[in-house]
């Protein structure tokens, strides 16, 4: 029998946030068991509790950080943001009040109603390191312009937390890969925004097309929204707002005189620091193709594409795009521009439409059609936010995790250098480069300004 002191000792390490600490040297292959049970601790209580930080505070971040806060076994303790307060993110995100204050407030505003026991107050920075320094913060949420997913992801794993990052997961090809090495060497969980996997109608679609209800598959075509944002055709350097730290906001990118469309929302129209409509709705639809194509750990080998690009002002990623992708399987993707993102099917036997608001077969008939026990089932996920806790104390992958996001979002990032190339690409999907390609296997990363690095 164990002596009090080695009881207390033992009783001691044996709590969640130890365990979690524990099994950062655990790989995600390995099988390793779960947290001590809710009957023990109680799910809420501070034990059992997943301790998170939020970084980036705009639209989709503060979003974000409300779904995530409505689970009563999280307790968000920092959000971090290179923006006090902002009013400059227009209507995209349902509110206009959004930044580090804000969210701060949010937070403490919200454990006040719910009388939240231990709860000391949510900190706020400005500079993400701080936050990924402190010890009792389990998992970050990244919510960022897409140039910066990276840095902070592979710094987050290195400082043993989890992460849920937004889609798409990487702005280049190289990035994505340096990011799946760092989430398994660290032993890290990390969940890609690729929400979409966690809707039972897209799941239902991708288990018919898997199980052969179209027959033989012939044809994907992808469908992605214009441009939301008008792109001026000249812009002037404006002063940077007192509430703003630009230079932490450009980051890793190289250096550019500030001016308001570069930021907030539109920063997705610009290469250096997103790809426009092919990374933000490809990379959702794009996703669900390579579900429904068992491709989740490889992509296509071949790409020609040719896209409408502006000409003048600061935005420069493509107005309309008309991309092909050939799969070694014989599977062609055609991806357009078009007034709604959608993903259409075809097969030798059927079709099938789906997106957020539409779903239907032809013949109908296929749509309600049940997957046998014996054919594929995919992982089943009814709560993107949930999923990422789930695991998270499993200590398993998601269901978006971070090959998956890393390779939907290769597509988009091909479909981009395709355009920009012209011409027809050979693509090596295991090996991640182009074949006889010197010129395309240029653009697979890009260079960062000092201090930032992989």
């Amino acid at each position: 029998m164990l002596d009090d002191v080695k009881t207390k000792e033992v009783s001691r390490k044996f709590t969640r946030r130890y365990f979690l600490k524990a099994s950062a040297t655990v790989t995600a292959t390995i099988a390793v068991p779960t947290i001590v049970p809710s009957s023990v601790f109680g799910a809420s209580a501070p034990s059992n509790r997943i301790n998170m930080g939020f970084i980036g505070t705009g639209g989709m971040g503060i979003q974000n950080l409300k779904s995530f806060i409505a689970n009563p076994d999280v307790q968000a303790v920092a959000v971090c943001d290179v923006e006090t307060y902002s009013n400059e993110y227009g209507s995209y995100y349902y509110g206009r009040d959004l930044g580090r204050e804000p969210a701060r407030k949010l937070v403490d505003n919200y454990y006040a109603r719910k009388k939240r026991s231990g709860f000391k107050g949510c900190a706020a920075y400005i500079d993400f390191r701080q936050l990924l320094a402190r010890d009792d913060i389990d998992a970050v949420a990244i919510v960022t312009p897409d140039h910066w997913h990276a840095v902070m992801s592979i710094m987050a794993a290195k400082a043993g937390k989890d992460i849920y990052c937004e889609k798409p997961l990487s702005l280049t090809i190289a990035e994505g890969r340096a990011m799946v090495n760092a989430v398994r060497r660290y032993g890290r969980v990390l969940q890609t925004g690729s929400w979409q996997r966690s809707n039972a109608n897209y799941r239902h679609a991708c288990e018919l097309v898997r199980n052969g209800r179209l027959g033989k598959l012939q044809t994907i075509i992808v469908g992605i929204k214009p441009n939301k944002v008008t792109c001026q055709s000249t812009w002037q350097p404006e002063a940077v707002p007192e509430s703003l730290d630009y230079d932490m906001w450009l980051g890793p990118a190289l250096w550019a005189p500030y001016t308001k469309p570069r930021c907030h929302y539109s920063f997705r129209y610009i290469f250096d620091y997103s790809g426009g409509q092919m990374t933000n709705f490809g990379a959702h639809d794009f996703d669900i193709a390579q579900w429904a194509l068992a491709a989740d750990d490889t992509g296509p080998i071949e790409i020609k594409g040719k896209g409408q690009f502006p000409r003048t002002g600061l935005f420069d990623t493509a107005e309309s795009v008309d991309v092909e992708f050939a799969y070694a399987n014989g599977v062609k993707m055609v991806c357009k521009t078009e007034k709604t993102s959608y993903v259409k099917f075809i097969g030798s036997k059927g079709s099938l439409f789906i997106n957020r608001k539409k779903f239907y077969c032809d013949p109908p008939a296929i749509i309600d059609s049940k997957t046998g026990p014996n054919e594929v089932h995919l992982y089943k996920s009814d709560d993107h936010f949930r999923d990422f806790l789930d695991c998270v104390k499993l200590r398993r992958d998601p269901i978006a995790n971070v090959e998956v996001g890393h390779r939907s979002a290769t597509v988009c990032h091909l479909g981009n250098i395709a355009m920009l190339l012209g011409g027809k690409l050979k693509w090596d999907p295991q090996n991640e480069r182009f074949i006889n390609d010197d010129q395309a296997n240029k653009m697979l990363s890009r260079v960062m300004r000092s201090p930032w690095r992989l």
